[in-house]
């Protein structure tokens, strides 16, 4: 029973964070959308490892606890994205920390990496597991931790019997010092241990910011490359606001995402493409909120793509609507395969 066409007007109206809860609650009741229909053959991806009956996932955030991974799955997404998870329960920053942009399409947050830990998400993973899907888990550091590689290599040897692959989030902007890991030498460091922490071949993926200089992302480029990652989410929330929002809570502390983070996050998506020479698997995400914006990110670079945001706005109808116009857009360019228009727009 999809109830959420009713509803949404009305979560609208109420405080973010709260309207969040209630969307989880309604998902883990059964009241979200199912798609019946079956995906065209011209989505389906193979990719790390792993079949991808679409490339178009829920980014991670939405689900920080896996209270609803299936559900996502049902509405017809191609994966799920668990976390930002860390070994010990957190409650993250003091609220307010969530601002909806709505003349932007935009939400601001500083929530923290608030979550109930490693132990609550596994048990849920566990328990869902012979339902299959592909379910990644994005593993973080506690804001206190005193060794944070220690906490990613945790999150390694936790979730490897459950997660389909793993996301390293060292690009949140609302932990301290968190993104000083994408530095060179402390990106080899912290990759080099999260590496040796697995004991099987679980792809491990590396998500950064996009507020990265030249330098940054050809440092980044290369430690992927030297290190074989498996691959890189293309990215993160942005701390800029300057030509990107103005008014209420724009000012406000924390990572926008969104409408104005597209332009920004492509960008970079295509940069780092061309700096790996496309020897890396790459996964978009920022802004998307249409076909069209899915078939951009893909052909600069993306195999897979990401959103969250969006369906802040758009409900879970906004699912199919991609799906059936990137299927659209494929078929008008002549591509049989998603994987065929991958980088179409960047020069190597």
């Amino acid at each position: 029973m999809n109830l959420f066409p009713l509803v949404r007007p009305a979560l609208g109206l109420v405080n973010p964070e709260r309207a969040h809860h209630l969307t989880l609650l309604g998902l883990k009741m059964g009241f979200g959308p199912a798609d019946r229909a079956g995906d065209p053959a011209s989505l389906g991806i193979d990719l790390l490892g792993l079949h991808f009956s679409n490339p178009l996932g829920i980014a991670a955030g939405f689900d920080k606890n896996g209270e609803v991974p299936d559900a996502m799955l049902a509405m017809g997404m191609g994966f799920a994205e668990v976390g930002t998870v860390t070994p010990r329960p957190q409650g993250g920053n003091p609220r307010p920390r969530i601002f909806r942009l709505a003349a932007y399409g935009a939400v601001i947050n500083r929530l923290g990496f608030n979550n109930e830990g490693h132990a609550a998400l596994h048990r849920r993973l566990e328990a869902r597991a012979h339902r299959g899907g592909i379910v990644g888990v994005n593993i973080g550091a506690n804001k206190d931790a005193v060794d944070r590689i220690a906490d990613y290599e945790a999150g390694i040897k936790t979730f490897e019997d459950v997660a389909s692959y793993f996301t390293v989030n060292i690009s949140s902007p609302n932990t301290p010092g968190l993104r000083a890991l994408q530095g060179r030498g402390e990106l080899e460091t912290l990759m080099t241990r999260v590496l040796k922490a697995r004991a099987g071949n679980v792809p491990i993926l590396l998500k950064i910011a996009p507020d990265l200089t030249a330098e940054d992302r050809a440092d980044i480029a290369a430690v992927a490359l030297d290190l074989k990652l498996d691959g890189i989410i293309v990215s993160n929330t942005t701390i800029e606001r300057a030509g990107l929002v103005s008014g209420p809570h724009a000012g406000e502390a924390g990572g926008l995402s969104g409408k104005p983070l597209f332009a920004l996050s492509t960008q970079v998506l295509a940069d780092i493409y061309r700096l790996t020479g496309s020897k890396v698997p790459l996964i978009g995400v920022g802004g998307i909120a249409s076909g069209a914006d899915a078939y951009v990110k893909i052909r600069n670079g993306a195999s897979l793509i990401q959103l969250y945001s969006a369906l802040t706005y758009e409900g879970p109808a906004l699912v199919t609507r991609i799906k059936h116009d990137l299927a659209a857009l494929l078929k008008r360019d002549g591509f049989s395969h998603v994987a065929d228009a991958v980088g179409a727009d960047v020069n190597l």
